[in-house]
C-alpha cells in the first residue's frame, strides 16, 4: 500500500496546494450546508439556527487543519485576495486557488443533495424550487431575507466579511498575541460561530464566495433552474461581490489600526538601518525611535 501511495505522490507544489484548497472548503460545505440540510427537511424538529452556525464553524475548523500546511487555508476567494493584496500570496496562484474553492464546495453541494436526495424529495413534494414555503434552494446557496434589500445585503456582507478578516489577521498576527499554532483553526471556526450567532439572519452569512457560488452553480445544473439566479432580485452576484469588498476593508482596517503600528523586531530594525543611513527620519514617521549602532572606525 506504501509503495502504491508514492506513485499517487504530486510533487508540483501549486497542484498539492489547489487539492488542500479543494479538499478544506469541500469539509467545510459538507458539514455547514449539511446541517443545513438537517434542520430544513426535518422542519427545525432535529436542530435549530444554532445548529446550522455550529456546522459551520466546526466545518472551517476541521478544514482549516486539513489544509494550512499544504495551501495555508485560505478556504475563501476573499481571504486569497486580502493575502494577495497584502503581499504575502503571489497573485499568479489566486486564480487556480479560486477555481479550487469554488470546485471543492461544489463537489460538498453535489455530495448532499445525494446524500439528502430522499429528505429533499419529500420534503419539497417532489419539486425542486428556490423560493416558497418548500423551497429547497437555500440548503445549498444564500438568500436574503424578504425585507432585505440588495444594497442592505452589500452592506451586510462587506460587515461580516471584514469582521472575518480582522479575526483572522489578528489570529495570525504574531507580533500581537502569540495563539498556540493547534489553537488556530479552533479560534478560526469560533470566529465563524460568532459571525453567524450575531449576523446570520438577513442573508445567511455567506462572507465567502466560493460558499455560495460553488453550490449555487450546482443548484442551477441540478433542476432548480434559473430561478437560482433570479430570486431576490437577482442576489446571486451580491455574496461574490461585497465579501470581497469586505475582506480589503476588514484587512486595511487591521492593518492601519494594529499591524503597522507594531515596534521593529531586531531583524527588521536592523535591515531599516543597513537600507537608509539617514533612517531615523524615515522611523519616526511610523513613530518608532531607532536604536542603530553607529560604524566604528
Amino acid at each position: 500500500m506504501e509503495r502504491l501511495l508514492r506513485k499517487c505522490q504530486i510533487r508540483n507544489q501549486l497542484a498539492r496546494e489547489c487539492m488542500a484548497e479543494c479538499l478544506g472548503v469541500y469539509v467545510l460545505i459538507l458539514f455547514g450546508c449539511g446541517s443545513v440540510a438537517q434542520v430544513t427537511t426535518t422542519e427545525d424538529k432535529k436542530g435549530q439556527y444554532l445548529s446550522i452556525n455550529l456546522g459551520f464553524a466546526l466545518g472551517a475548523t476541521f478544514g482549516v487543519f486539513m489544509s494550512r500546511g499544504v495551501s495555508g487555508a485560505h478556504l475563501n476567494p476573499a481571504v486569497s485576495l486580502s493575502l494577495c493584496a497584502l503581499g504575502r500570496h503571489p497573485w499568479m496562484k489566486l486564480p487556480f486557488y479560486v477555481f479550487f474553492q469554488m470546485f471543492g464546495a461544489f463537489l460538498a453541494a453535489a455530495t448532499i443533495s445525494l446524500q439528502y436526495y430522499d429528505a429533499i424529495q419529500t420534503y419539497s413534494g417532489g419539486k425542486l424550487t428556490v423560493t416558497g414555503p418548500t423551497a429547497t434552494a437555500g440548503i445549498f446557496a444564500t438568500y436574503p431575507s424578504d425585507y432585505l434589500s440588495v444594497w442592505g445585503g452589500v452592506v451586510d456582507q462587506v460587515i461580516g466579511t471584514a469582521a472575518l478578516l480582522l479575526c483572522v489577521l489578528a489570529l495570525g498576527d504574531q507580533r500581537n498575541s502569540s495563539v498556540p499554532d493547534g489553537l488556530q483553526p479552533v479560534m478560526v471556526g469560533a470566529a465563524v460561530l460568532v459571525i453567524g450567532i450575531s449576523m446570520g439572519s438577513n442573508s445567511g452569512y455567506a462572507i465567502n464566495p466560493a460558499r455560495d457560488f460553488g453550490p449555487r452553480l450546482f443548484t442551477y445544473i441540478a433542476g432548480w433552474g434559473v430561478d437560482v439566479f433570479k430570486a431576490g432580485g437577482g442576489w446571486w452576484w451580491v455574496p461574490i461581490v461585497a465579501p470581497c469588498v469586505g475582506a480589503l476593508l476588514g484587512t486595511l482596517i487591521y492593518e492601519l489600526m494594529v499591524e503597522v503600528h507594531h515596534p521593529f523586531s531586531p531583524p527588521e530594525l536592523q535591515t531599516s538601518c543597513q537600507e537608509a543611513p539617514e533612517g531615523k527620519a524615515g522611523l519616526e514617521l511610523e513613530g518608532v525611535e531607532p536604536d542603530c549602532e553607529k560604524p566604528t572606525k
